[in-house]
């Protein structure tokens, strides 16, 4: 008895669109193809993905860690404070952000310059998440030609459960992710609880949604799209780079001429290079590119493809490496050369960069005062015969704990200080203080008499300082 094959033909139904792009196209922007990305194991996906896994876990636990009776990490947008660890920056100290997204910058460009952009291929977001989208993808959905045929099939219950769990899958990460970005801004235990009792802030909600969005778009959807035609980064990285810079290569004196074969054949006889061509290095890459055409700026140097290429030389008894980090000019065995201009230059800027900003956050002043002289008047006579002027005094308590502070001046002799001259403020408050200072007009030498306003404090048991220069007017 002949069983009848319960198989079926997907031959007329609608195909999916591959992506395969074409070298000698100067705008590969296509969203209606698709990338099935195939799972591959080597040494540099398992670095990829404890890079990445560590990396997702790092912005996660974060926003949890406690600082005393705050967490750890807490950019304070009502109060104008960051705070990082044991640093606070105010607004007066936004130099210090701004030396850190300096030092950022000439990181990258440091790191561009002699290992290319493995930035975008093992810490970026954009790249962490989506390989995060694509192992939940191939959980559920299956492997490479699995997804391929599983799109092509009409629409059914099975197909209908692993699209459905993958989606939610992608959701509550993109709600998880989103969660904790808003945890950065807003107190992570009151982002969860008030958020699922319904209690939070209209504003939390939207911003919550959003990134829930946004991740859910860029990781799940557009993935390639945000790496080669959105992000700047793929577009400026060619002015870092230079022949001696890190890349992901293809040995063509090597590999070519490209062709099948068994594993018993003789290539040489058959006028081959190493090269079989069997397109897995197409296949894993996460921007659909054939590494085999030369440096292109959609690579982002993840090293798929490098796994792919060892596993088939492997198994093949060919000698790994046709594909690996290596530089343009060892491919054309030139020597390499480490140490360059460029390389020095940004180091150079990096290392200044961040001895700036030790010194400064180590020198940071727990309080601030400014000085802000009377306007309406220079000086005036008091009844007395003495000239007066008029100031206001603004100190900024800038510590976690309410501080005593003295107030004293120097450069003049003999004065009179009308106003407080010990005084109390709470932790981050701003108190505004009115002084007179008054001087026999004989004692004063020119009409205009440099001074220094001076504010001391004792703050963790250290003495604290700071003064402020003004002037003094009279006849």
């Amino acid at each position: 008895m002949t069983k009848e094959s319960t198989s079926k033909d997907f031959s007329k139904q609608k195909r999916i669109k591959i992506h395969q792009p074409d070298a000698n196209k100067a705008d590969r922007f296509n969203p209606s193809n698709s990338i099935y990305v195939r799972a591959v194991t080597g040494l540099w996906t398992t670095v990829r993905r404890r890079i990445g896994w560590a990396t997702m876990s790092f912005f996660l636990i974060l926003p949890w860690l406690p600082w005393g009776d705050r967490q750890a990490v807490w950019f304070n947008l009502g109060e104008q404070k960051f705070h990082i660890f044991s640093l606070t920056i105010w607004p007066q100290d936004l130099t210090l952000l701004a030396a850190l997204f300096t030092i950022a910058a000439f990181g990258l460009f440091f790191v561009t310059t002699y290992l290319g952009r493995v930035w975008c291929g093992y810490t970026c977001p954009q790249t962490v998440w989506t390989f995060i989208f694509i192992w939940f993808e191939e959980k559920f959905e299956g492997a490479r030609n699995k997804r391929i045929k599983l799109d092509q099939m009409p629409w059914s219950f099975n197909k209908l459960w692993r699209k459905t769990a993958k989606h939610t899958s992608w959701v509550l990460v993109s709600l998880l992710t989103a969660m904790t970005f808003v945890s950065y801004f807003v107190p992570s235990r009151e982002v969860y609880i008030d958020v699922f009792t319904l209690n939070a802030d209209l504003s939390i909600y939207f911003w919550v949604v959003f990134f829930t969005l946004a991740t859910y778009g860029n990781a799940g959807w557009m993935r390639e799209i945000m790496c080669i035609h959105m992000c700047p980064y793929a577009r400026f990285q060619a002015a870092m780079f230079d022949k001696n810079t890190y890349i992901v290569g293809y040995d063509a004196k090597r590999g070519e001429t490209r062709g099948p074969r068994s594993r018993k054949a003789n290539p040489v006889e058959m006028g081959l290079g190493d090269c079989i061509d069997c397109d897995l290095c197409v296949q894993v890459c996460p921007t659909g590119i054939d590494i085999r055409n030369g440096l292109q700026y959609e690579c982002i140097n993840c090293g798929a493809c490098i796994d792919a290429c060892d596993t088939t030389m492997e198994r093949m008894g060919y000698d790994k490496g046709l594909i690996s980090y290596t530089t343009e000019n060892k491919l054309e065995n030139i020597k390499e050369t480490i140490v360059r201009p460029k390389l020095v230059g940004y180091g150079v800027a990096l290392t200044v960069m961040i001895l700036v900003f030790v010194y400064a956050s180590a020198t940071i002043a727990p309080v601030r005062m400014d000085v802000i002289r009377d306007r309406n008047a220079l000086y005036r006579i008091t009844n007395d015969g003495l000239v007066e002027n008029t100031y206001t005094l603004k100190l900024l308590n800038k510590t976690e704990q309410a501080q005593e502070y003295q107030l004293s001046m120097t450069g003049l002799d003999n004065y009179q200080w009308t106003g407080p001259t010990d005084v109390s403020i709470q932790a981050g408050e701003v108190l505004t203080l009115p002084v007179s200072i008054a001087v026999d007009p004989g004692a004063l030498e020119r009409t205009v008499t440099k001074i220094n306003l001076i504010v001391v404090a004792n703050i963790d048991g250290k003495p604290v300082s700071i003064k402020q220069e003004s002037r003094f007017f009279g006849d």
